[in-house]
């Protein structure tokens, strides 16, 4: 399952065990990744020994040796960009189809349908090099605690799928970690911000934009349940996509042939220019001897950032207007926007939330934010950027972490799923098993029967989104179950959904008369592009009438097809005896030009109706006849 929601169980009462949590929290970050725990009733995140809490998400393969992790791979991408990898979190659980070419503009190269990242005659999965990140933090854990470390929450953006969670869950496994629970991003930061201070009924909107992922998610706190409304999110937009902008911008000024190792030098100079801009308003790019005695220098000010930087910011504003539209809320009506996300220290990015979200304190003319701890309901949500942008995704999950291990007593982390999940029945429409929002872990189930004489075996065939025609969802995986040979409608199969508390689908499937069945765990089935992620609510509204018509034309259709076939074989067995045959006949041609039309559901409806009428004394007839037939059989008729 892709994408999930989250919300939040608060205890009045606060009780912290005065010792280290055994799960940490882990933010596997796309640019920069952390490790959190909380000790003393204290979430923290664990420094190295030069005292980094961040660690760049950057493993470098030498030709002889083992990898090298963090920092000292950061300075290997200008020197050999080719056996260094970066963003690998844009990859990790992705399939060659699932992203498209543009996005795969790395200085290393990409193979293979699983986008296995080339090295020499090797290839390396991004399954395996997120594994090297959580080695590089497990063992800086141990390190400071002094203690063997086996247990972790790791963080994921709401809008991964499940082939995603489940290759994140396996790079933690292949770490070394018992990875106890998959948590929202969104959802750790608000862990973060201290949730349980807020005011009943206050709502949060919670935006988070890293350096490749973005999400949205609005939260409502009612009766001590602090509850997610809504999501929107794309798992591929964020600093990365601002970095190449100013790498594009770069390489015009330089004005010529980039090698792989040159873009690496520039990229990693476009970088660097972004974060200085978050407090300067210049900055000067120098890159000596970039060919030759050849060196190029140039002036970069805050705004010429903004105008590279805003049509990438500015497609988050889509994702918070569908995520306010989903959850029924106003921007005026929220208490806070909670920034999260290294991206967020942008000037421009404050600006352009405060603006979106009509936040209080906002001043146009200093182009910054005034913070403030109170709640402005009449002046609209207040900005809370109190917790360290980079920071606050692991120090929620460290949180989660201390819940499950029970050091906090005072919140309980409940998570819900935000597309409905069903299966595809006859026609092609998608039957919902478990509805948008319900809280997980869930099971639900339902009985199918089989759609054809005969049949033999029955495909199961899993489904994920909002629309009402299966091939407009998305399909997260199929099965066959063997059945015994039965008249249309006589065979009956179970169906139930599973999904555990890591939001991953586990299906079962059982015949009732022989007792067969089948469980399969919906993993790296999921072959969907991230595109349609963030493309499924929009379309469900934007095409919810035609859809809805389209569910009304298949099911009138598939009742018209079966009224068809029941009164062509009655005419054929009692022909002979009815009175109005032709008329009958004319009905039934008249309902088939109707199904031809593939869309006039008036003129169906109305053919039907006609062939209803038209049918009466053949029905008749055919009860008449099986009551004899009954009868006959039971002796009470000569």
């Amino acid at each position: 399952m892709s994408n999930r929601k989250s919300k939040i169980v608060i205890r009045p009462s606060s009780h912290y065990c005065p010792r280290v949590s055994t799960i940490v929290g882990i933010d596997l970050g796309t640019t920069r990744s952390a490790i959190a725990v909380v000790e003393a009733g204290m979430a923290g995140l664990l420094a190295d020994a030069e005292g980094q809490r961040l660690l760049p998400s950057v493993v470098h393969y030498p030709k002889d040796g083992i990898p090298i992790v963090g920092w000292p791979a950061l300075r290997q991408r200008a020197l050999d960009p080719a056996r260094t990898i970066y963003s690998v979190k844009r990859f990790i659980g992705q399939r060659a189809a699932d992203v498209p070419e543009p996005e795969r503009q790395v200085d290393y190269t990409l193979t293979g349908n699983s986008l296995a990242v080339k090295l020499g005659e090797e290839t390396v999965s991004p399954e395996a090099v997120s594994a090297e990140i959580l080695k590089s933090l497990k063992t800086r854990a141990e390190l400071v605690l002094e203690t063997e470390i086996t247990r972790a929450v790791i963080t994921v953006p709401a809008y991964f799928n499940d082939a995603q969670r489940q290759a994140t869950k396996r790079a933690g496994e292949r770490a070394g970690f018992t990875v106890e629970r998959i948590l929202n991003e969104p959802t750790a930061a608000a862990l973060a911000c201290g949730l349980e201070k807020l005011p009943e009924q206050a709502r949060v909107a919670v935006y988070d934009l890293g350096g490749g992922t973005f999400d949205l998610s609005i939260l409502e706190l009612r009766e001590g349940v602090f509850q997610v409304l809504a999501t929107h999110g794309n798992t591929r937009l964020g600093g990365d996509d601002v970095d190449q902008r100013i790498l594009d911008w770069l390489l015009e000024q330089i004005d010529g042939d980039a090698d792989v190792t040159l873009r690496a030098r520039v990229r990693e100079a476009a970088e660097a220019a972004k974060v200085a801009l978050s407090t300067e308003t210049v900055t000067t790019i120098q890159l000596p001897f970039i060919s030759g005695d050849t060196s190029f220098e140039c002036v970069l000010t805050r705004e010429k950032l903004e105008a590279l930087a805003a049509p990438v910011i500015d497609q988050t504003r889509t994702h918070c207007r569908h995520a306010l539209a989903d959850a029924g809320v106003k921007a005026a009506e929220l208490n806070q926007v909670i920034l999260v996300g290294g991206q967020t220290r942008m000037p421009l990015v404050r600006r352009r939330v405060a603006e979106w979200f009509e936040c209080a304190e906002y001043a146009e003319t200093r182009g910054d934010i005034r913070l403030g701890d109170s709640f402005h309901e009449a002046d609209g949500p207040t900005l809370n950027t109190s917790q360290n942008p980079d920071e606050a995704v692991a120090l929620g999950a460290a949180i989660q972490g201390a819940i499950l291990s029970g050091d906090i007593t005072d919140m309980v982390l409940l998570d819900v799923t935000p597309l409905s999940l069903g299966l595809e029945t006859f026609g092609g429409l998608m039957n919902v098993i478990i509805p948008r929002n319900t809280t997980v872990p869930t099971k639900a189930g339902e009985m199918f029967t089989n759609a054809v004489d005969g049949q033999r075996q029955m495909l199961v065939h899993v489904l994920q989104g909002e629309r009402e025609k299966a091939v407009d969802n998305w399909s997260l995986g199929r099965f066959e179950l063997e059945s015994e040979s039965a008249k249309r409608g006589a065979a009956r199969v179970g169906v139930q959904f599973e999904i555990d508390a890591d939001g991953i689908l586990h299906v079962l499937a059982r015949d009732t008369a022989t007792g067969h069945e089948k469980v399969v765990e919906m993993k790296s089935a999921v072959d969907v592009d991230d595109t349609a992620v963030q493309k499924m609510v929009e379309e469900s509204v934007e095409h919810a009438f035609e859809d809805m018509d389209a569910r009304k034309w298949i099911e009138a259709a598939l009742k018209a097809r079966e009224a068809v076939k029941a009164g062509r074989g009655g005419l054929e067995d009692f022909a002979g005896e009815l009175n109005n045959a032709e008329a009958i006949t004319a009905a039934l041609e008249s309902v088939e030009a109707a199904l031809e039309t593939e869309s006039d559901l008036p003129q169906l409806k109305a053919a039907v109706a006609k062939l209803d009428e038209a049918t009466l004394p053949l029905a008749d007839l055919m009860m008449d006849r099986a009551m004899e037939a009954v009868l006959r059989q039971r002796g009470m008729l000569d």
